[in-house]
């Protein structure tokens, strides 16, 4: 599906809830004792992704009316686990299907099957775990065997968090205590922040230390009846950037300020720039700001850089971006897609090994922009699109329905005009 996009943008909008914070709590309540209700006032192919995954491992969840209602576990060996897109889905629950014995076999589609893996295999692999690759070119489709041990992990922390957030999770299921050491700085860490609690709203118990954490086991998760997951930081993002690069304000509603969320920093690296932003008791309001080139540190905040750009696009000089490597196997090579995106635009950028450099200038709609199928570029697309001259077409605009199925929606709501080509 290919859309073509352009307006003003003004007014309130709520953003979608915590895709990140959905994911931790869904496989905290799948891994308890009694049924909990999660509010979560929309879902996405993400989330179906993990909720999809759990019901393989033998768990009960159903989504309706704005609510997931999890009934835990009872273990079903030999499942079939689509992780879809989902890089969470996997690298979250590939340990906890491992610390289960389920004997479980993991699918993906579109990147997912060629995302990096192997130091998460390898410690598994270490620790009493049979994995099986079905494809010779592919991670996926992988049959895991066996049951995971307790013991001593090594994993580098500048690879993924992801995988540290999949080990908190499967190893308080093991019969003996565990140890997970991090070797070298641990990269997006306030994701690892989310996990730790999610674990303490579950009742589990982890020792952290500025070395790695210590895991006591066995343990039982117990998460309250009912919970209700928060606003989302990352998709906030979008509207915080229109607000900022934009002709009016834009209030961003039903938001925690003091969230745990690592995208909230969002505020900080727009500040650095030069933006106005207010924060009240009701919503975050994104004033028009004469923006400025600054160095930008996205060690903790990757998943931002896409929608920065945007930002540093409509900045008076350069803006660069550091630690941004990891971005070459998200969804999309987001440094590559990025580039190519600005280029559309007219606006001039460089990648570096580790580095993201955004000439600032006058967005132009100069050709159809490719959204390579991922979810953040399609809406960073947008967005710019709202500063450019002329139309902007983006193709493969459906992607959003990845964490913001409701995106679209939400910018014709606030005064953007959309036309839909099939």
């Amino acid at each position: 599906m290919n859309i073509v996009i352009k307006g003003k943008l003004k007014g309130c909008v709520t953003p979608p809830p915590s895709k990140s914070q959905a994911h931790r709590l869904l496989i905290c309540a799948a891994l308890g004792r009694s049924v909990v209700r999660i509010f979560c006032d929309s879902l996405n192919d993400d989330l179906c992704a993990t909720m999809e995954s759990l019901n393989a491992l033998g768990a009960g969840i159903t989504y309706a009316d704005g609510a997931f209602d999890i009934v835990p576990v009872s273990l079903r060996k030999g499942g079939v686990m689509p992780c879809g897109e989902s890089g969470s889905t996997l690298r979250f629950l590939l340990p906890v299907a491992a610390a289960l014995g389920a004997d479980a076999t993991l699918t993906g589609k579109g990147k997912l099957p060629l995302r990096p893996m192997d130091t998460l295999f390898d410690a598994l692999k270490e620790h009493g775990v049979e994995l099986e690759e079905l494809s010779s070119d592919a991670h996926l489709p992988l049959v895991c065997r066996g049951r995971l041990t307790p013991g001593e992990y090594s994993l580098p922390g500048e690879i993924s968090s992801q995988y540290f957030t999949g080990l908190l999770f499967a190893l308080p299921l093991l019969d003996a205590d565990s140890k997970i050491n991090v070797v070298g700085e641990l990269t997006s860490a306030s994701y690892v922040g989310m996990t730790l609690d999610a674990l303490r709203l579950s009742g589990i118990k982890i020792d952290k230390s500025d070395g790695g954490f210590a895991v006591p086991a066995p343990q039982e998760y117990r998460l309250p009846s009912q919970l209700r997951v928060e606003g989302d930081w990352s998709s906030a993002a979008f509207w915080l950037v229109a607000g900022v690069i934009g002709d009016a304000l834009i209030s961003i509603c039903g938001m925690n300020a003091t969230s745990l969320q690592g995208d909230r920093r969002i505020i900080d690296h727009l500040l650095k720039m030069g933006a106005e932003i207010e924060i009240t008791d009701d919503a975050i309001i994104a004033s028009p700001s004469k923006l400025h080139g600054a160095e930008i540190d996205c060690t903790d905040t990757p998943d931002l850089v896409p929608i920065l750009s945007v930002a540093a696009a409509a900045a008076e000089g350069e803006t660069l971006f550091t630690h941004v490597g990891r971005l070459r196997y998200k969804e999309s090579d987001r440094l590559e897609a990025m580039r190519t995106l600005l280029a559309s635009f007219g606006i001039c950028s460089v990648v570096g090994e580790d580095s993201f450099c955004v000439m600032g200038g006058r967005p132009v709609a100069m050709r159809p922009v490719d959204s390579f199928g991922d979810h953040r570029i399609a809406m960073s697309a947008a967005i710019m699109s709202t500063i450019a001259d002329g139309a902007t077409t983006i193709d493969g605009a459906e992607c959003v329905a990845k964490s913001y199925p409701g995106f679209y929606d939400d910018f014709t709501t606030l005064g953007g005009m959309t036309t839909t080509i099939e």
